[in-house]
C-alpha cells in the first residue's frame, strides 16, 4: 500500500507542479476515496507532500522570470496568514462535527464546487476580460483567501489559485503556475508551523510520511524541468483534463462519505 501511495503522490506532484495546482487537489480526494487513513491524517500528509514539492519547484524556478516579487510577495504573505486561519477553521469544524467522515464530506463538497467553478472559468477565460491588479493590499487579501481555502481543504493549493491569478493579474498559464506554487509553499509552511506549535499533528505512519514526502520532492524536480519544456497550450489542456478527473472524484467522495 505504501508503494501505491508513493505512485499516487509522485504522479500528482508532477502534474500539479506543471499546472501550478500543487498535487494535493489530487492526493487528498484519491486517498479519501481509498480510505486507508483518517481524513485529518490525509489532510496533514497531503499538505506535507505538497510543501516538499513546492520547495523544490520554487528553488528550481528561482532563476526564471515567472515570479514577480512586487505581486508575488504580497500574495505569498497573505497566503501564509490564510494558511494559519484555514488550519484553525479546519480544527473548529472537526471539533464541531466530531465524525471524520462528515468533515471529509464537507471538504469534498466545497472542493467540488470550487473545481466546477474553475473549470467553467478556464473554458471561457478567452471571453472574459481580466484585470491587472497592482499595489500590495489587494494582492495580500487575495492571497489570504487562497491560503484559507488551501489549508482548510488540505489540498496545498488548488485550481482556484490559477483562476484567480488569471483573472485578477492577467498572468499567462506558465507564470500563473509558478506564482501559484509560491502561494502553496507559504500557506502550507504556515499551516505546518501551527500544527507543530499547537500540538495538533494527527497520528500518522512514518512509512507513509517518508513515501509521500520523497514523492513530492521527486515530483517537484521533474515538474520544474517539464514546466520549462511544455507550451502554454499543452499546459492548459492538461489542466482542463485534470480538473475534470478531480471533479468526478470529489462528487464520488461526497456521496460515499455521506452514505
Amino acid at each position: 500500500m505504501i508503494l501505491f501511495v508513493f505512485v499516487i503522490c509522485f504522479a500528482a506532484s508532477c502534474i500539479g507542479g506543471i499546472c501550478g495546482i500543487g498535487g494535493g487537489v489530487v492526493i487528498k480526494p484519491l486517498l479519501d476515496a481509498v480510505g486507508i487513513m483518517p481524513v485529518s491524517t490525509v489532510s496533514f500528509l497531503s499538505g506535507l507532500t505538497v510543501l516538499s514539492m513546492a520547495c523544490v519547484n520554487i528553488w528550481k524556478s528561482r532563476k526564471g522570470n515567472e515570479l514577480e516579487p512586487a505581486r508575488s510577495l504580497p500574495l505569498g504573505i497573505g497566503a501564509a496568514a490564510g494558511g494559519i486561519a484555514g488550519k484553525y477553521l479546519f480544527s473548529a469544524l472537526k471539533d464541531h462535527l466530531k465524525a471524520d467522515s462528515t468533515v471529509g464530506a464537507v471538504q469534498a463538497c466545497v472542493l467540488a464546487l470550487m473545481v466546477l467553478g474553475t473549470l467553467l472559468y478556464v473554458l471561457r477565460k478567452e471571453r472574459i476580460r481580466s484585470k491587472n491588479v497592482r499595489g500590495k493590499a489587494l494582492p495580500a487579501v487575495i492571497g489570504l483567501i487562497l491560503g484559507i481555502c488551501s489549508s482548510f481543504l488540505g489540498i496545498g493549493g488548488g485550481p482556484m489559485n490559477l483562476a484567480v491569478l488569471y483573472y485578477f493579474f492577467s498572468m499567462d498559464t506558465k507564470k500563473a503556475a509558478v506564482n501559484s506554487i509560491l502561494i502553496i509553499l507559504l500557506s502550507q509552511l504556515a499551516s505546518l508551523l501551527v500544527s507543530l506549535i499547537t500540538g495538533t499533528v494527527p497520528a500518522f505512519s512514518w512509512g507513509y510520511l517518508a513515501a509521500m514526502a520523497s514523492a513530492g520532492i521527486l515530483g517537484g524536480l521533474l515538474s520544474a524541468k517539464m514546466h520549462k519544456q511544455l507550451s502554454a497550450s499543452v499546459t492548459d489542456k492538461l489542466f482542463i483534463g485534470l480538473l475534470t478527473v478531480i471533479l468526478g472524484i470529489c462528487v464520488y467522495n461526497t456521496v460515499m462519505l455521506l452514505s
